[in-house]
């Protein structure tokens, strides 16, 4: 029997959650598979109404440092964003499986049923050295992973953003836009959560 999931919502935290393609398969393997995530992902951003601080789109996972959307959680939104990138991504693969330009992400067996692992890794985020921490871990996963020599050769992420001031794909929020409007955890919580997935 698997151990159920802690969520801890409500405490006024960032999220750093983290999760993947079904059994790691590089679903949004392609450049244009992660600009689409990237697209959805700005529009579930703006319909669930959270603070999206830091992102990055990897072949097989993706990492979020987000707020807790106003009178919902992460795991809702998330759930819509899984859910609407699934999709389009499939409808998309349709259209073009029979034409000469096929959209090519990665190897999805056409009576594949799942796109996505159900569950997700959640680390509530509680002091700036935590945030920065997290946002240092997300910008280099494409450089540790040989994808981009540097973290600037990775668009699909919030990194131009803090670096360079720049837009990028999609617009990051800044932190001091967050609104804490909930008590912060006890220091019992912290302990137990992991600092990375």
């Amino acid at each position: 029997m698997r151990n159920p999931l802690q969520r801890r919502y409500g405490r006024g935290d960032l999220h750093f959650v983290t999760f993947s393609c079904y059994r790691r398969l590089p679903l949004p393997g392609t450049p244009r598979a992660r600009d689409q995530f990237v697209r959805i992902l700005d529009r579930v951003r703006s319909r669930w109404k959270f603070l999206l601080l830091g992102f990055v789109v990897m072949p097989e996972h993706v990492h979020l440092l987000m707020s807790e959307p106003p009178g919902s959680t992460p795991s809702k939104a998330l759930q819509a964003l899984k859910q609407q990138v699934s999709r389009s991504l499939r409808q998309k693969r349709k259209r073009t499986q029979h034409g000469q330009l096929r959209f090519p992400f990665a190897a999805m067996q056409s009576e594949e049923k799942h796109f996505w692992q159900r569950r997700f890794y959640d680390f509530n985020v509680w002091s700036e050295m935590k945030f920065r921490e997290k946002l240092h871990y997300m910008h280099a996963n494409p450089v540790k992973r040989r994808l981009a020599i540097h973290p600037r050769d990775w668009p699909w992420s919030s990194w131009a953003h803090y670096t360079a001031g720049e837009k990028g794909l999609i617009r990051s929020d800044f932190l001091e836009a967050r609104v804490v409007s909930e008590p912060k955890p006890s220091p019992e919580s912290k302990k137990s959560q992991n600092p990375h997935p």
